[in-house]
């Protein structure tokens, strides 16, 4: 046994051997943890909807050696690090950082991340190095967000509204006073009691078309007010409108805004309700029975107002074959080169928001059609003066004052 005992010591010398020299060349490589950031301070953020807070901390010792500032959220401040997540990174000398999450479900489950107005949010902060050292955790810290009713960001939009509302109703006031408010002389609105004449002259109906639009488009109901002032004039000469649409709802709409307009002429008992038709809800369909009805009632005017697509050639094409005077109006960038080729007069754009004002000249209209003009100018401007300032001066100054935060 004795003999056996002394054959093995070699081996267990050696072995032993290693076992030391592991054990004193893991202290060599196993280093201190760096010195953690630390006053973390977790409050609401402001100028939010209450789903973002804030983290302050001050940055750690050792901030020279550290890459990023992790931030990790956890359920309670003495939560497990297994449950801890990572919420976001500041670069080194950061010394805030803003967590915002307004998702509450991500792809069907709920959001981990989501922020809830109201209710604490547990944060803590650690350092982490380029070659992946870490500090030790910062202390946690706990905030609510809550919702703001301002957002001091935004300040230049609510100076901007006030001093538009303001030009707005004064311009309304200058109006209704008496002061003539120049308004730029658009040919294709000037032309319309013209052409109205020239149908009356000749006995023939006048055709208006409000496009292939909806009864909710912007342009289409800029074509109805165009609408009711040429309306209230054929009711005055007894000239029959003729008016095809492609929507049921349009169909009721024009026939109240030409009705109204005959009563408010004097002359209700002129009003037929079949001139204002449905034809079809289908594009081709639709222009293929207008210019049916061009080619047959041979209307002296054709008026085009509203949101018009591929059919826009198509219509006035045939009505510039009639010999008839064309005024067209569309918001369609795509449509105006062809309405300017084929008609006589063409709307471009605001110039056909703009007509009811142009041919009312009601103050309530004329006010703010004024104080757009004088809006666009002074953008122009801020415009020319932050270019200059920037090239010129290199000062951006201009630029931080109109700059809103989304």
């Amino acid at each position: 046994m004795l003999q056996r005992l002394l054959s093995l010591a070699p081996l267990l010398i050696a072995l032993s051997h290693p076992i030391a020299a592991i054990a004193q060349d893991s202290t060599l490589v196993v280093a201190p943890l760096l010195s953690p950031p630390t006053g973390l301070r977790v409050g609401d953020s402001p100028d939010d909807n209450g789903h973002g807070v804030l983290a302050r901390w001050s940055v750690a010792p050792d901030d020279a050696e550290l890459l990023v500032y992790e931030i990790w959220r956890g359920p309670s401040p003495t939560a497990p690090d297994s449950v801890w997540f990572q919420v976001g990174s500041a670069p080194r000398g950061s010394e805030h950082f803003v967590y915002f999450d307004e998702d509450a479900s991500a792809q069907g489950q709920p959001n981990p991340a989501f922020v809830a107005s109201g209710e604490p949010i547990h944060l803590r902060v650690r350092g982490r190095s380029g070659d992946g050292r870490l500090t030790a955790w910062s202390g946690a810290a706990t905030g609510v967000g809550k919702g703001n009713w301002f957002h001091r960001g935004k300040t230049n939009i609510l100076v901007a509204v006030l001093l538009f509302g303001g030009a707005v109703a004064w311009f309304i006031n200058s109006a209704r006073r008496g002061k003539e408010l120049y308004i730029r002389p658009i040919p294709g609105l000037g032309a319309v009691d013209e052409a109205i004449g020239r149908a009356t002259e000749m006995g023939t109906p006048i055709l208006y078309v409000l496009g292939t639009g909806t009864a909710g488009d912007v342009a289409t109901i800029a074509g109805y007010t165009i609408l009711s002032r040429v309306a209230r004039r054929t009711a005055e000469y007894q000239t029959p409108i003729l008016v095809p649409v492609n929507d049921p709802v349009m169909l009721a709409m024009g026939q109240e805004v030409v009705k109204e307009a005959y009563t408010q002429a004097g002359r209700p008992e002129v009003y037929r309700a079949d001139n204002i038709s449905y034809v079809s809800a289908m594009q081709f369909p639709y222009v293929a029975a207008v210019n049916g009805i061009m080619r047959r009632e041979k209307p002296a005017t054709c008026f085009y107002m509203g949101i018009f697509h591929a059919e826009s050639l198509l219509l006035a094409e045939t009505g510039s074959g009639t010999g008839a005077i064309q005024i067209s109006g569309t918001d369609q960038v795509s449509q105006i080169p062809f309405f300017v080729a084929a008609t006589d007069y063409t709307l471009i754009g605001e110039e056909l928001y703009a007509a009811s004002a142009y041919l009312s000249r009601a103050p309530a209209q004329l006010g703010p059609l004024k104080a757009q003009d004088y809006a666009k100018l002074a953008i122009i401007l801020i415009i020319i003066a932050g270019i200059l300032a920037l090239t010129l001066a290199h000062w951006d100054g201009i630029l931080r004052l109109v700059r809103t935060p989304v």
